[in-house]
């Protein structure tokens, strides 16, 4: 009998969190948007109506926070704190006091650390009981991104979590100043994919499904975040361009042999307690002793998703391989927790 459960996200709404410093573009995005039909089932929760022109969509007052678009889209203020502005709507929603929706985009403000959210996301009971965190698409401002990166810590974690970076702007800046912004993204987060975005003219579809837990073409999307680093954990070039300034890294350990999940657990805990605040967020698929399917684990500081297993593995290659991206935190001292542990139960 296995230990672990297989993935139910299904059952739960997934919600995007969409992310990106301030006039990197997302009311412009989310006002391209609203009014698609491809948005239709869909809940947008943003902060301030009055931020997105709603006015030129056909709408149909349903609630003093909550509108219904032309689209079928619902849009909906955040009031209060957000883990009770969601608790409401999943109760409104069991009751069918509103239109019925299948997902969630969630705009944060400009100014947002992104890892509080994704915590109450991942972790808190109320929330994980009707919602799961699916990705985090960020908006990034091609003019003005490079220089937020250096300024900003928010901008900088925003950029770092992404599943998905949207740049904005390209059309105003510098072609150089666009390439090197891209390259830099990419050294940031290595996993994410990059877009082009003019004037928030996007597929809507580029919003949904943006994480590794989406059970539909699941595979596709593991291998896509796993494989950028999976050459990094043999060899390190004087350079390390898995290096993004003096506090932000990534890298990805690599284990040749199946591993013991109660040894890996208690050494993930103990990377955990010792090292939380500088945990990014961390992502994994892992060859587990005694599972013949791939285990996916998921965390951002010290708030970590259930270990669910995927149906097949994405590749030939059954590694287990585990993707860090850092604050403030060496890969040579997580190697070294992980030998440590390793010596303290040899006999």
């Amino acid at each position: 009998m296995s230990l672990f459960d297989p993935d139910k996200s299904a059952e739960r709404l997934p919600v995007t969190l969409i992310t990106g410093f301030l006039g990197s573009g997302k009311t412009t995005l989310l006002n391209r948007v609203l009014g698609d039909p491809r948005m239709a089932r869909s809940l947008v929760l943003v902060n301030e109506f009055g931020e997105v022109g709603l006015d030129h969509l056909f709408m149909e007052q349903v609630g003093s926070d909550m509108v219904l678009l032309q689209s079928g889209c619902v849009c909906c203020t955040i009031q209060g704190d957000l883990d009770n502005t969601l608790r409401d709507i999943a109760r409104r929603r069991a009751k069918d006091e509103i239109p019925p929706f299948d997902r969630v985009l969630l705009e944060t403000t400009g100014l947002a650390d992104p890892a509080p959210i994704l915590q109450l996301l991942l972790n808190h009971p109320m929330i994980s009981h009707d919602f799961r965190l699916d990705g985090v698409v960020t908006t990034v401002d091609a003019v003005n991104g490079t220089r937020q990166l250096d300024e900003h810590p928010e901008a900088l974690k925003q950029a770092a979590v992404a599943d998905r970076l949207l740049i904005s702007k390209t059309d105003l800046a510098e072609i150089a100043a666009s390439a090197g912004l891209r390259a830099r993204l990419g050294e940031l987060n290595p996993g994410a994919s990059l877009y082009e975005i003019v004037q928030g003219d996007i597929d809507p579809a580029l919003l949904f499904d943006s994480g590794p837990f989406d059970p539909s073409g699941k595979s596709d999307k593991v291998q896509a975040w796993l494989n950028p680093e999976a050459h990094d954990h043999v060899h390190r070039d004087h350079h390390d361009r898995s290096r993004h300034n003096a506090h932000i890294a990534s890298f990805c350990l690599t284990f040749e042999a199946p591993l013991d999940w109660d040894l890996f657990n208690r050494w993930l805990m103990a990377v955990r307690a010792a090292w939380g605040d500088r945990l990014l967020r961390v992502k994994g698929v892992l060859d587990v002793v005694g599972e013949s399917r791939p285990l996916v684990i998921h965390g951002v500081h010290r708030t970590f998703h259930p270990p669910t297993l995927l149906t097949a593995w994405p590749d030939e290659d059954h590694r287990s391989r585990l993707v860090f991206i850092t604050r403030d935190l060496d890969r040579a001292a997580v190697e070294a927790s992980w030998a440590e542990m390793h010596e303290a139960v040899l006999p």
